[in-house]
């Protein structure tokens, strides 16, 4: 079946090609749409499944635990300030090694208040011991979804998985999907069997006190899990397209980079921005090409280092500041390739807040880069510092003739 569809409504049609059994949400923008379709599937009996309206994000994943828990299938999707006032329930969902999958809207945090996209809400969860798997395409947002599921329940992980995908820019446009028929999807993703569960005739305390003796074996053990995540992901996405003849898969996606002497590095739909870039740049002379990281934990060493290796240049391309530092996508290529050769790496942190981030601006830094005119340092070059000083002193004038402040 073919769509024309919101990558809101489409993350919903994974959840219910997914068979999930509970769904625990609270609404957020631009998150809600996701759980309104869902609640539609459901109040129209085109969905087996109980939806759980809570009080808010932290009782939403409290309740996504208590059901994982006793060997339920759970999903959620949430966005920002939803994502961070659940941040201390993600560490304990990881904790305990429960299998589930939340979709994460990605949007700039306040305040000022802003609802649209960049990657700080998740990037900020990067150490919770969450899968992130990051969407560019609606298409792509719901094979993510289901091939999610397979991932997180995988015996070498057990681990939960959020995708990711941009406010606005994907979560409220429509692009053509389509559907896999409900018996294909079946017979890739059975039904979950979990290898622990709370039941009532057998009692048993998990995630108590763990002693220091013991607790760096289970941190350890997280991390096996995160690791075996890299192969997993790979064999979900082949067995996906042998079954069901769609391919979003592996921790990077690449573009025109069979002859290319440099490369972009880019997450989500900044990537397909980049795209055009690498077109633009090629035409100009530049065998420039694109690698997309569709997965930020685990993240893509081997792979970046691989496709890095031999180039003369690489651009990274943050929607996301670590303050005090530099972009974080840029901090985590760096230590990936480090110590592999000399590779000049050049950084933009742009399309904070939603700021469009046109194609030009990308291309230009990146001929100023080979030009070798920029410092390998973070660059903000949507920046108006100029213009935002005047505005705040003038604003701040203001206040204070009013309040006699002199």
């Amino acid at each position: 079946m073919r769509l024309v569809e919101t990558g809101n409504h489409v993350a919903a049609w994974g959840a219910r090609l997914a068979r999930v059994e509970v769904v625990s949400a609270y609404p957020i923008t631009p998150q809600t749409q996701v759980i309104e379709e869902i609640s539609r599937f459901i109040d129209e009996g085109e969905m087996e499944c109980e939806y759980i309206p809570v009080e808010s994000e932290h009782s939403a994943m409290a309740a996504m635990i208590a059901a994982a828990a006793m060997g339920v299938r759970s999903f959620s999707a949430t966005s920002a300030h939803g994502l961070a006032y659940m941040h201390e329930l993600l560490h304990w969902a990881a904790g305990i090694r429960l299998p589930m999958v939340m979709v994460n809207v990605n949007r700039a945090l306040g305040p000022g208040w802003n609802i649209w996209c960049d990657h700080q809400d998740t990037l900020a969860a990067r150490d919770t011991g969450w899968i992130q798997l990051y969407c560019a395409t609606h298409q792509e947002i719901l094979d993510t979804v289901i091939q999610a599921f397979r991932i997180s329940e995988d015996p070498r992980v057990v681990l939960p998985v959020m995708v990711c995908y941009d406010a606005f820019v994907m979560s409220h446009t429509y692009m053509q999907v389509e559907i896999p028929d409900q018996e294909l999807v079946d017979l890739f993703l059975p039904p979950f069997r979990s290898l622990w569960k709370l039941d009532l005739d057998y009692p048993l305390t998990h995630g108590s006190v763990i002693y220091p003796d013991d607790y760096e074996e289970v941190r350890f053990s997280m991390h096996q899990a995160m690791d075996n995540a890299r192969r997993v992901i790979e064999e979900v996405a082949e067995e996906y397209r042998e079954m069901l003849g769609s391919y979003h898969g592996g921790l990077v996606d690449t573009y025109r980079m069979e002859d290319a002497d440099a490369a972009l590095v880019a997450m989500g739909a900044l990537a397909s921005e980049c795209r055009v870039v690498v077109d633009v740049l090629r035409e100009r002379g530049h065998r420039c090409g694109l690698i997309r990281v569709r997965s930020y934990r685990p993240f893509p060493v081997a792979e970046l280092r691989e496709l890095l290796g031999s180039l003369q240049a690489a651009m990274v391309i943050d929607r996301a500041v670590s303050f005090g530092l530099e972009g974080p996508l840029f901090s985590e290529v760096k230590a990936a390739v480090y110590g592999h050769g000399d590779l000049p790496i050049f950084d933009l942190i742009t399309g904070l807040g939603g700021r469009d981030v046109p194609y030009e601006l990308i291309a230009e830094n990146m001929e100023a880069a080979l030009r070798g005119e920029l410092a390998a340092e973070s660059r903000w070059p949507s920046v108006r510092l100029n213009e935002h000083h005047r505005l705040v002193k003038r604003s701040l004038e203001e206040y204070w003739r009013r309040e006699g402040v002199r």
